[in-house]
């Protein structure tokens, strides 16, 4: 199976290779035209950012986007994921971005031989998210050994958390934990928000996901907000150079305050910029056979 499902099993230099890419695109020193070719999004959650930000990386690449409407398609009459893919192939496109809510669904879709991109899978792997990350605190830092990490939120139902920690460690990066208890699920030691404020050199917030909630979130919005939101007065206490980021949406007036988004140490909206560099390499390194 083509394409980029997951970064678990990519080394470290390919990893780097893809954000270098990226930032050749976007000092405008790469070009790639690619003009003739079509794929398709398939995204059966909703989205913004990863799905336009994939759209906006075809069109910067001269590929047509195709939209799927699944609530408008024969998956209303019990056809298959691998089904739907493999009409989409048989159309004779040249790549999918799909979104599923189900843990790797792309296990599913080994005999699919059209390049596949992972736009977000359960509660598992978002390989392009991570990659912006990466990217923003590269053009940060300008390294990645060494730098602390601390994820706080929903990390249970974070995709985000999952994939960034197992990369971010294999980078050299010091990863933590904070935020509510109930949700402290991945592997990185724990510590109160108090001194992931005071160690980090990233503040990666999560947002916490309402809608994969099969429980009550054990305190109110506002108490969440009082415990764990990023305010003015946190953001002082934190490294001069320490930056924040979110994968967005954000459910601003919960994990951060509102005028805190496109605050001085927010790069919330330098990820977003960032999410179409990192996709036009991806699929251009696929098409390009080197990914």
């Amino acid at each position: 199976m083509k394409g980029l499902t997951t970064l678990k099993d990519l080394p470290v230099s390919k990893i780097q290779e893809i954000i270098d890419t990226a930032l050749l695109f976007k000092k405008g020193e790469l070009k790639a035209d690619y003009s003739g070719k079509k794929m398709a999004l398939l995204f059966f959650e909703n989205s913004t950012r990863t799905e336009y930000s994939f759209c906006t990386a075809m069109l910067n690449l001269g590929i047509s986007p195709i939209y799927f409407n699944d609530r408008g398609s024969s998956i209303a009459k019990g056809e298959t994921l691998y089904d739907t893919v493999k009409t989409f192939e048989s159309f004779g496109i040249d790549g999918v971005v799909i979104r599923h809510s189900k843990d790797e669904y792309f296990r599913d879709l080994e005999n699919i031989q059209i390049p596949i991109f992972n736009g977000g899978d359960g509660c598992s792997n978002h390989p392009t998210q991570t990659l912006l990350d990466l990217m923003t605190i590269y053009e940060e830092f300008g390294r990645f050994e060494g730098l602390k990490v601390t994820f706080i939120g929903d990390i249970a139902h974070s995709r985000v958390a999952h994939g960034n920690n197992e990369i971010m460690r294999r980078l050299g990066m010091e990863t933590y934990i904070s935020g509510p208890e109930q949700f402290a699920d991945v592997t990185a030691p724990y510590i109160s928000f108090e001194k992931a404020i005071e160690i980090s050199d990233v503040i990666n917030l999560l947002r916490i996901q309402f809608e994969r909630h099969t429980g009550k979130l054990d305190m109110t919005k506002e108490e969440y907000f009082e415990r764990f939101g990023m305010t003015k007065k946190r953001e002082a206490q934190m490294k001069d150079n320490a930056i924040i980021i979110h994968p967005a949406p954000v459910n601003r007036g919960i994990e951060i305050a509102d005028d805190m988004v496109e605050g001085k140490k927010s790069r919330i909206l330098k990820q977003i910029n960032n999410g179409v560099y990192i996709r036009m390499a991806v699929i251009s390194m696929v098409l390009e056979g080197k990914l």
